[in-house]
């Protein structure tokens, strides 16, 4: 009996499938261009974070020390910067070395630099945190410490960089929440016209003493199958278009862009894209035939 009842549902989906093919086949263009839209601002949204992500690891606070600072002060403050729950790195750098950078950085510029002069750089600690965003709070902490003559942490430029990376994430899952919610309105009323074509064989099946979930079944497969080829064809849209994308940053050399790997942004997407688009397809095959059950 199971097994009988198996074959005429799935039967029935597709003969449902082909009888409605242009509407199924609505159905799905509807799932898969709004599936498309909310992964390319996936897609954006991503890599936005990623770079935002990379900007955040080079954020770095310099604790520069007071230039007569004796040795048991700069080592109590190494003490207390390596010690502080928020820091994952201390460097000391002293000032021969700031010297040797500089000189590097500038090169034939400090030619005539007399090495006999007093070195009037600072000796310092470079500081990494955990959170890159904690840096504005412990640089007023650090600025208390005993020896500390000054902290650099690019005050004004890493406030405005936190900033723009909460706009440009509030907006982007802003707007992938606006095109699910616009794809679940497009899909449902977009089946529902399947589902008024065939109102007359759904109330025949209701007269003869099929079950709600009997009927259900073959619409309900009709929208998982549905659903899913409108999410997969997506996937492989991006796949190309992101792959030609990273050639086209790759043969221009503009290394400044730092795209995520590709195998890294597909499977993203399809573990979001798939399971929505399955989703999509089922409530708004579902959904749509409620009232032509009730008779």
């Amino acid at each position: 009996m199971f097994i009988n009842g198996f074959i005429y549902i799935v039967g029935e989906t597709l003969n449902g499938l082909y009888r409605n093919r242009w509407m199924c086949i609505t159905s799905t263009g509807v799932v898969m261009v709004t599936l498309l839209m909310l992964g390319l601002f996936m897609v954006v949204n991503l890599n936005v974070q990623h770079i935002t992500e990379a900007v955040k690891e080079q954020v770095e606070m310099v604790v520069y020390i007071e230039e007569d600072a004796d040795r048991a002060t700069v080592e109590e403050l190494g003490r207390a910067l390596s010690g502080h729950e928020e820091v994952t790195a201390v460097a000391y750098v002293s000032r021969e070395e700031h010297m040797g950078r500089l000189q590097q950085q500038l090169g034939g510029m400090l030619e005539g630099y007399d090495s006999g002069l007093e070195n009037p750089l600072l000796a310092s600690f470079e500081v990494k945190t955990a959170d890159p965003e904690a840096v504005v709070g412990l640089a007023s902490e650090f600025e208390a410490y005993p020896g500390v003559a000054a902290v650099f942490y690019g005050r004004g430029y890493v406030e405005d960089l936190f900033a723009l990376t909460r706009v440009v994430q509030i907006v982007g899952l802003a707007l992938m929440a606006g095109l699910a919610i616009t794809a679940v309105f497009l899909v449902s009323h977009t089946i529902k016209l399947t589902v008024l074509m065939r109102q007359r064989e759904i109330t025949i099946m209701k007269y003869v003493g099929a079950t709600n979930w009997f009927i259900r079944w073959p619409f309900f497969l009709e929208g998982l199958l549905m659903g899913f080829v409108g999410a997969v064809l997506p996937l492989g849209i991006l796949h190309y278009l992101y792959r030609i994308f990273a050639q086209w940053i790759a043969a221009n050399e503009l290394m400044f862009i730092n795209l995520l790997p590709l195998q890294a942004v597909i499977s993203e997407l399809a573990l979001y894209l798939v399971p929505l688009g399955v989703i999509l397809g089922i409530l708004g095959s579902t959904m749509s035939m409620g009232r032509f059950l009730r008779v």
